[in-house]
């Protein structure tokens, strides 16, 4: 009798928790269009010495004018009619350390562990659709070697996803170049769709045509950009949607008050120094301007715990959060006080 007592608190506990997951939208009624996927890495690397013109004009068939803005970000053209293009591209796909990533690139992305991420990306595009019923949708997801440039983007409503990015932390190639261990830790596959849907939101609600720079600015604008990331990812926990640690989250929890009071105090929320809020919003090991025990990002981690405040006591929809450019009225109708 105490066992079927004790089932049924866990069923309620569990329900309720469901229904308190406001980001957990129904989306069973939601049409969109399958992204399409598309190797770009596979059809580059057909490019050699004699096919370079032939293999580029069904490149630019296929995927048009993103070829050129995916080429001008890593080899520093002009693009593919650059006099240049022809040495730069076909030094590209014959470097050897290029070739040993992409290696491992096909080895380890397979068809079907792409067709493993395609259903979390999809349902994201129907959740932006529910929220965002009158924007673009991206309609394509195309992979591709960035020469370690970069691991995501959004272009011309395409998804863009730099494998040689995500190839887990014992990588040989992030070992020569030397990239620090808190940067590598989350370069692996668990990472593409929140880093995917992160890069998304950023492109999407992009700011830098704001003329505020204080780190109030900073920090409830990345706190919508989290939040926003966190509607299309509901089921997501806050580590990988930030790139945290468990012992990184644990931490922000323990201490969220003493947190708090560091932005509050001394008016440092209004403070322009550049210096100042890079050291609060740039990836790193730490935040050392509070302790080496505090994540890095951590303007980013108190904007976000302010927006879910506002959001908790404010009707108000994701699509009219996204909008509000009034920083100081989300931070004072957030109420947040931990």
């Amino acid at each position: 009798m105490m066992q079927r007592v004790l089932s049924g608190l866990i069923a309620i506990l569990l329900l309720t928790s469901c229904r308190e997951n406001k980001l957990d939208v129904d989306i069973s009624n939601i049409n969109t269009e399958p992204l399409k996927v598309m190797r770009l890495e596979e059809d580059v690397f057909t490019i050699g010495q004699n096919n370079v013109d032939s293999v580029t004009e069904k490149i630019l068939d296929r995927y048009g004018s993103f070829y050129d803005h995916y080429i001008s970000t890593f080899l520093n053209r002009r693009g593919s009619r650059d006099s240049l293009y022809k040495p730069a591209i076909v030094n590209f796909t014959h470097d050897r350390d290029i070739l040993g990533c992409y290696a491992q690139v096909k080895k380890y992305y397979t068809p079907e562990l792409i067709s493993e991420i395609e259903p979390e990306l999809n349902n994201c595009v129907k959740r932006f659709k529910h929220h965002f019923p009158n924007r673009k949708l991206p309609k394509r997801l195309i992979t591709c070697l960035t020469g370690w440039n970069y691991a995501w983007a959004y272009l011309d409503t395409s998804l863009v996803l730099g494998l040689d990015m995500y190839l887990g932390d014992t990588c040989v190639y992030y070992q020569m170049l030397k990239l620090p261990q808190y940067q590598t830790r989350y370069m692996n596959h668990n990472y593409i769709v929140p880093g995917l849907a992160f890069g998304w939101m950023v492109t999407e609600f992009d700011n830098s045509d704001s003329v505020v720079n204080t780190l109030l600015h900073h920090t409830i604008f990345y706190g919508k950009i989290y939040y926003a990331v966190n509607a299309l990812l509901p089921q997501h926990h806050d580590t990988l949607l930030l790139n945290y640690s468990t012992i990184q989250f644990n931490y922000c929890q323990k201490y969220e008050k003493n947190l708090w009071s560091y932005f509050a105090e001394k008016n440092r929320l209004y403070e322009n120094n550049i210096r100042g809020i890079h050291e609060l919003i740039d990836p790193g090991p730490f935040t050392g301007v509070i302790s080496k025990e505090c994540p890095p990002r951590i303007a980013m981690w108190i904007g976000l715990q302010i927006v879910r405040s506002y959001m908790k006591n404010n009707d108000v929809t994701l699509e009219q959060l996204m909008a509000e450019k009034d920083l100081q009225k989300i931070l004072n109708k957030s109420k947040y006080r931990p």
